[in-house]
């Protein structure tokens, strides 16, 4: 599920969240008992750690942005001669 909404493969997701795990960001478990038909699942949750490091992560995308936006719509009125 998490590879289909980041669009990223196995081999790029799975380091990355090996990574995030080892750094405390995110936790990993085994899925409990045996599904039918396919391997157990390892399973991860984002820490309170992680939680805070996502939204400064987001925040600062936000401000980033912000000028850009404020920039692009500068050009836009000067686009239009208002």
């Amino acid at each position: 599920m998490l590879a289909k909404q980041t669009g990223l493969r196995s081999g790029t997701l799975y380091p990355i969240l090996i990574r995030l795990a080892e750094r405390g960001l995110v936790e990993a478990c085994w899925e409990d008992g045996q599904p039918a038909g396919r391997p157990r699942r390892h399973l991860y949750r984002l820490t309170s750690a992680g939680l805070a490091a996502a939204r400064a992560a987001l925040a600062e995308q936000a401000q980033l942005r912000q000028p850009r936006a404020a920039a692009a719509g500068v050009r836009r009125a000067a686009v239009r001669g208002t």
